[in-house]
Order: C-alpha cells, then structure tokens, then sequence
C-alpha cells in the first residue's frame, strides 16, 4: 500500500495523520463506501483496505456479522463491506472510470 503524500493530506491530517495512514490504512475510515470514495487510493489498494476489513481476523467476538479494522471507530457488518467489495469489481470490470455514487 503506497503512503499518501499529496498536499491536501499533509494539510488534513499532518505528517504524523499521513505515517499513521500508511501504517494502518483503515485510519480515517468509518464506513466501506468511504474506502470507495477515497481519491488517493487506486483499486488495488482499495481492494487491501476492505479485504483487511473482511477478514476474519477483524471478527468481532461473538458477533461474527461485525468486524471492526484496526484504526477504526467502530465496527461495521460485514455485509456492508461485501457490498463495497462487490462495487469495487464492478468498478474494475469497467475499468476504473465508473465513480463511486452512491457514497
């Protein structure tokens, strides 16, 4: 995952917000389709966030519809990710040009 280093970043979160992202890049994100709407992240990145956040590892104990990322608020179900997930292969299906607009 590349580090985000444009202007608008530093600007937004500071250097330390920007090397907190590239560490754990769920930070700053409460939702899946905030991962989608992300203008600094290409597919393949997008792609890690949201598979990281499905994983099993996220699970939330005894909810095993929940998972929360490290790096985020809260946790989200994880049908909600499968769903960003789905988008995102329709989006490389059509190869990148299609925007995000449901939000």
């Amino acid at each position: 995952m590349r580090m985000a280093t444009s202007d608008e970043v530093f600007k937004a979160v500071g250097l330390g917000g920007a090397l907190e992202r590239w560490l754990r890049p769920a930070v700053g994100f409460t939702h899946p389709s905030d991962v989608l709407k992300d203008p600094g992240l290409d597919l393949s990145d997008k792609r890690a966030v949201l598979s990281s956040w499905a994983s099993d590892a996220s699970a939330v104990r005894d909810e095993p519809s929940l998972r929360w990322l490290l790096g985020t608020p809260e946790p989200v179900r994880l049908a909600e990710i499968r769903e960003a997930m789905a988008r995102l292969d329709a989006l490389e299906r059509h190869g990148g040009a299609e925007s995000d607009r449901r939000g």
